[in-house]
């Protein structure tokens, strides 16, 4: 999606929304040597950097994020020669190039990598300085998006710095969509089987507590639990079909601190 969204909607456009991406772009335009080239290059000095500062694991993913990212490009402008931008639409073109560009790279930084470049130096922005990835990236790639204004002109400035704000939001917007998860409180009269699905199946804790209803006065327990939201479909079956009558309440956060979620550093 990354290389995608790069090669055949930033490029030919000009669009220049920071990184090594817009140092590529605006460097091709102004030397005999391809974007691609470029690109490749100024990861390879970027990711000394990242190896040094982020430790091995972020920086072996970014290794291969980084070489397979420019590989891509550098294999389509071999093969698909673009001399022009797909449609003379260029806000539709950046749609596309930002829509691209910022859900590949949040699934990346996601992953906890990058895609070498400037991404590099914002990890590092967050993690000394505990920005969120979006802004961290707005902080590192705004004056080359800016400098689109002088290398290109001032229509391709405007949606360059445009571009680089949608990038901002768009990759925030989406790593808090993946880290989304659901809690449960779960008011059963079969806590036992319940909490041993949710240890056993999901491989997550759980809290029980034992409860009153003021309506029934009947004893019951009360569950507690966390889960991913891809789990938290089988949860729900899993109650429907072990205790039909439970009472569920299920809410949704993108905050779970602690052991099988984020961490609290």
């Amino acid at each position: 999606m990354l290389s995608i969204g790069v090669y055949f909607f930033k490029i030919p456009n000009g669009f220049s929304t920071g990184g090594v991406t817009g140092i590529g772009t605006i460097l091709g335009k102004i030397t005999p040597v391809s974007s691609g080239i470029w690109i490749w290059a100024l990861n390879i000095f970027l990711l000394i950097v990242g190896f040094i500062v982020l430790g091995k694991k972020t920086g072996a993913k970014t290794v291969y994020c980084s070489m397979a990212y420019s590989a891509l490009i550098y294999t389509f402008e071999k093969f698909i020669p673009l001399t022009a931008p797909l449609s003379n639409q260029p806000f539709l073109e950046l749609t596309y190039a930002m829509l691209l560009t910022s859900i590949g790279s949040a699934m990346i930084f996601y992953s906890e990598a990058s895609s070498g470049g400037t991404d590099i130096m914002a990890l590092i922005l967050k993690k000394y300085f505990k920005l969120d990835v979006g802004k961290a990236l707005l902080c590192v790639d705004f004056i080359v998006a800016s400098s689109a204004f002088i290398v290109f002109d001032v229509q391709t400035g405007l949606f360059s710095l445009l571009g680089l704000f949608a990038k901002a939001f768009i990759v925030d917007s989406v790593i808090e969509n993946m880290y989304t998860c659901k809690y449960f409180i779960v008011i059963t009269a079969k806590p036992s089987e319940i909490s041993k699905f949710i240890m056993a199946e999901l491989h997550h804790g759980a809290t029980t507590h034992t409860v009153v209803g003021e309506y029934t006065h009947s004893d019951r327990v009360m569950i507690h639990t966390v889960c991913k939201r891809i789990e938290a479909i089988r949860l729900r079956e899993k109650i429907r079909e072990l205790d039909p009558g439970a009472f569920v309440i299920i809410t949704t956060s993108s905050e779970i601190i602690g052991r099988g979620f984020r961490s609290v550093i």
